[in-house]
Order: C-alpha cells, then sequence, then structure tokens
C-alpha cells in the first residue's frame, strides 16, 4: 500500500505525471505539479482559499465564448503572456518588437484595398496609418498581410458588443510590391479592459490601473518570414507606463500628427481635418 503523507505526496505526483506517452507533455505536466505544490506549501494555502480558486477558475471558463477570451486576458494581466512572448520571439534588434495577441482578435476580417476605410463611418477623428514592410536587409516585402484591429472610441470590441455579426473596425491590407500600405481608421483611445467578469474582480481588490494606453493590433504574415504580431501606440497616450497587460515597448510608440483639410495619403482628399501616424514594420525572416 502507497502511504501519502505531506513530504511525499509532491514526487508521487510528478512522478505519477512523468508517465505521459509524450515527452514534452511528460516534461510540462511533472514540472507543473511540483510548482503548484511548492506554490502551496509556500503560502499555507487553506481549504477555503483552494476552494475560492477553483470557482474564480469555474467562472472565468463559464464566462469565456468564441468572442470572449476571459483566459487570455488572465494571463495578460498577469505578466505570463508578454513572457511567453518575449521567450519565444527573440527577434534581431532590427526587427519590429512583438507583443500580446490579447483576447478580441476575430478570424476572417475583410480584405480592404490600400487606403480603405476600415471604420466604416463610426464616429472619431479620421486616422491614416502609413509606412512599409521591410526585412531585416531593407528589402521591401510585397503581399505582406496586415491584420488590423482595435477598439471604438468607448473602448469596445466587436466582440463586446451585443447584436453584432458584422466586421467592426477590423482588416487585412496587403502591402504593395514597394512594400507599402495605407489603412484608415479612426484615432485609438485608451481603455479599460472588461471589468466584469472574474479578472476584472480580482483586480478590483488592488491598487493595479485597469487601463490600456491607446493603440492599433497588427497580426503580420508574409511568405518567408516570422508572423509579428504587435501595436501601435499613441505618443503622449495615457497609461503608457502602466499598461495592465505590459504591452507596450518604446520602440512601438509613434507620433500622431495633426493634418488640416487636403490631400491624404491614399491619393484622396479629407474635407476636414485628419490624422496621420507613420510606421515602417521589419520582419525577421523565418
Amino acid at each position: 500500500m502507497q502511504l501519502v503523507t505531506e513530504d511525499n505526496i509532491t514526487e508521487l505526483a510528478a512522478r505519477r505525471w512523468s508517465s505521459a506517452h509524450d515527452p514534452r507533455t511528460a516534461e510540462l505536466m511533472s514540472a507543473l505539479v511540483r510548482h503548484l505544490h511548492a506554490f502551496a506549501r509556500e503560502v499555507r494555502l487553506s481549504e477555503t482559499e483552494w476552494m475560492a480558486a477553483m470557482r474564480w477558475l469555474t467562472e472565468t471558463g463559464q464566462i469565456s465564448d468564441e468572442k470572449r477570451e476571459e483566459f487570455i486576458l488572465a494571463s495578460d494581466v498577469l505578466g505570463l503572456s508578454m513572457l511567453v512572448v518575449q521567450m519565444n520571439h527573440a527577434f534581431d534588434a532590427k526587427a519590429t518588437p512583438a507583443t500580446v495577441l490579447g483576447p478580441f482578435h476575430i478570424d476572417g476580417s475583410p480584405e480592404k484595398e490600400f487606403g480603405g476605410d476600415m471604420s466604416d463611418g463610426l464616429p472619431g477623428a479620421p486616422l491614416y496609418i502609413t509606412g512599409t514592410v521591410t526585412g531585416l536587409d531593407g528589402s521591401p516585402v510585397g503581399g505582406a498581410v496586415l491584420d488590423v484591429w482595435q477598439a471604438d472610441e468607448e473602448g469596445a470590441y466587436e466582440s463586446q458588443i451585443p447584436g453584432i455579426d458584422e466586421a467592426r473596425l477590423r482588416a487585412k491590407y496587403t502591402t504593395r510590391a514597394d512594400g507599402s500600405y495605407c489603412l484608415r481608421t479612426i484615432a485609438p483611445k485608451g481603455y479599460s479592459i472588461p471589468m466584469d467578469g472574474p479578472v476584472g474582480e480580482l483586480i478590483g481588490g488592488t491598487d493595479i490601473s485597469h487601463y490600456r494606453p491607446a493603440h492599433v493590433h497588427f497580426l503580420i504574415n508574409a511568405a518567408g518570414y516570422e508572423p509579428l504580431i504587435t501595436h501601435l501606440f499613441q505618443e503622449g497616450a495615457e497609461y503608457l507606463d502602466s499598461d495592465v497587460v505590459f504591452g507596450t515597448k518604446q520602440e512601438l510608440v509613434v507620433t500622431f500628427e495633426p493634418r488640416e483639410a487636403g490631400p491624404t495619403p491614399d491619393g484622396g482628399h479629407s474635407d476636414g481635418p485628419w490624422i496621420e501616424a507613420r510606421y515602417d514594420f521589419v520582419l525577421q525572416p523565418a
């Protein structure tokens, strides 16, 4: 008979999980057991606290669906998402740095032409983002696909708005042969992460800021290059130094230049004031 004690339970459980048929699963699970047990011992976890944690995890799963990833949000605010990004995307110093994907990316965004408006008339200051996509050596990357998405003026993403099924403030743009791109949207604003779920409840009991600085998301794919998940942040925006998901990087902070009515980067014309931001993405070879 195997007698289980506080002293041997960790080794017994880790040894059992090391029997997983896949070697990597065996490594991951046995290490997870050891770290979980070490945490419980360090804080002398009570049964009441253990039950509270189980309920929190259950509620996190219950509020998640195909449009809301509460577990990703939890990973983001704990800094785990950015740690994994940093460990897995050690790009060349010349390459554009990666950040978190976030919980609100949706597959299947509509394709837009050069300068196409992904805001589709939503309220907000018109913003044109232009630039190039190149390799480390400066060679243009034509045919790169920029999957772009952002929140609206109220800080809400499409997936957070009940009854919205069509694409909203998201689109895909393809670079020209010279690597150039141009997209039109509205100027983003800083916003609070969702505070109506388990993650928000947890943060509500702390002094942690639950806001993100104004930004636009990018997922860039091009043949022969590593995929790039990143943001562009507005220079001077609030919360740059306290981003709740630890996603801000100086290299991604961009000046938003106000422009008067007149010609726009897509070859068109604006009857009123607009804003221009320029950023040149540099991709890491695969």
